[in-house]
């Protein structure tokens, strides 16, 4: 019997997720299993909380990693906030935003979406205007846009509901690791992440952080969360207090590569990794541009480590895309929504934004080109 594992080939992952894996964070996962409930173990989930605590600039206690991939942070974050006929307000500007919208839409909540232009960010000024006279539960916004490579103003936007009743949910998936995130200074009530983006360890675990008022606001529910495996009363049980509560086998492995993912991050310094995913992305903007290539995204809105790049006129997308992964072992992203076929998603993402990646893309780029 053929092990299809054996035919696995090293491909540099330059998408916009997952991204490249440390060889540190590849052994972390080869460690031997521990039971969920060992204390070596809980011991190590302790220190992953102050490690997410410490990149995400906040003292909220409710700051873990849950089983599940980024879209099942965002799903937790949304079904322990929101009630049925909750007024919610979701500022749109990509495929990201738009998913924010569908998950409060099916917890009944009575959505309102203020849309922006894609490629471009969120404008402050009308979201002043929006909350003008209303009154909403909860206004959530996608710090990175993967799906455009815009970053919107998630601080301003946070200043605007400040001494509000209202909450504050912000999308940190691809952020995270790779630029500040500051939820305590900004005003961010409750956020999610995911593993495998700039934090460089492999999909599986989406972090989360809830604020005392949001923590208040789930306890304080009418209702029973509806949805068990995320429930954060639950789940907190877990990771809480000196007696542990069972409430599923957690992803023990996948914890540890999370750990040494997020030690390197603290050893190399968060300055210090964001200013290389800075210099990464000018490195990478300076070769394009040499090669006639233009970018989505002003300059002023761009992120460091999802870079949009416009497709040129008469170049086939994937036939590209296609002969990057079998000719150069180089995986990028296509165009999501009204911009497939129009620009390329180039990621420069942890452990992936380094000079020898972003000369071998260029140097690829160019020759098929």
């Amino acid at each position: 019997m053929e092990n299809l594992l054996n035919g696995i080939e090293e491909v540099l992952l330059m998408g916009p997720g997952p991204s490249a894996v440390s060889d540190e964070v590849y052994a972390a996962l080869s460690r031997k299993t521990l039971g969920h409930l060992d204390p070596y173990f809980i011991k190590i989930m302790d220190a992953i909380k102050v490690q997410l605590q410490t990149v995400l600039e906040t003292e909220n206690v409710l700051t873990m990693p849950l089983s599940g991939t980024g879209s099942a942070g965002m799903e937790a974050v949304f079904v322990n906030l929101i009630e049925p006929g909750d007024a919610v307000l979701i500022l749109k500007n990509g495929v990201f935003g738009l998913r924010m919208a569908e998950v409060a839409n099916r917890l009944g909540a009575a959505v309102e979406v203020l849309e922006f232009e894609w490629g471009t960010p969120v404008l402050v000024e009308a979201v002043k205007e929006q909350l003008a006279g209303k009154t909403y539960k909860l206004v959530a916004v996608v710090h990175a846009e993967t799906s455009t490579g815009v970053c919107n103003p998630v601080a301003e936007i946070g200043a605007l509901l400040k001494g509000s009743a209202t909450l504050y949910l912000v999308d940190a998936v691809t952020s995270l690791g790779g630029m500040e995130v500051a939820m305590d200074k900004w005003g961010i009530d409750a956020l999610y992440s995911g593993s495998q983006k700039c934090l460089s360890c492999p999909p599986g675990l989406a972090p989360v952080s809830f604020s005392q008022r949001a923590v208040e606001t789930i306890l304080g529910r009418r209702r029973k969360v509806p949805n068990w495996y995320l429930d954060m009363s639950l789940i907190a049980g877990y990771w809480e207090g000196k007696s542990r509560a069972y409430h599923h086998t957690a992803p023990i492995n996948m914890l540890y590569g999370l750990y040494q993912a997020l030690f390197l991050l603290l050893q190399e310094g968060p300055a210090a990794v964001y200013r290389r995913h800075r210099e990464m992305h000018e490195l990478l903007v300076s070769g394009l541009e040499k090669m006639g290539l233009e970018m989505l995204v002003d300059a002023s809105c761009r992120l460091p480590m999802l870079n949009a790049v416009k497709i040129p006129t008469g170049v086939d997308d994937a036939a590209v895309r296609r002969r990057l992964l079998h000719d150069y072992k180089i995986e990028i992203g296509a165009g999501l929504g009204p911009l497939a076929g129009q620009i390329w998603r180039l990621g420069l993402m942890g452990h992936t934004a380094r000079s020898e990646n972003v000369e071998r893309l260029l140097a690829a780029l160019q020759e098929i080109l």
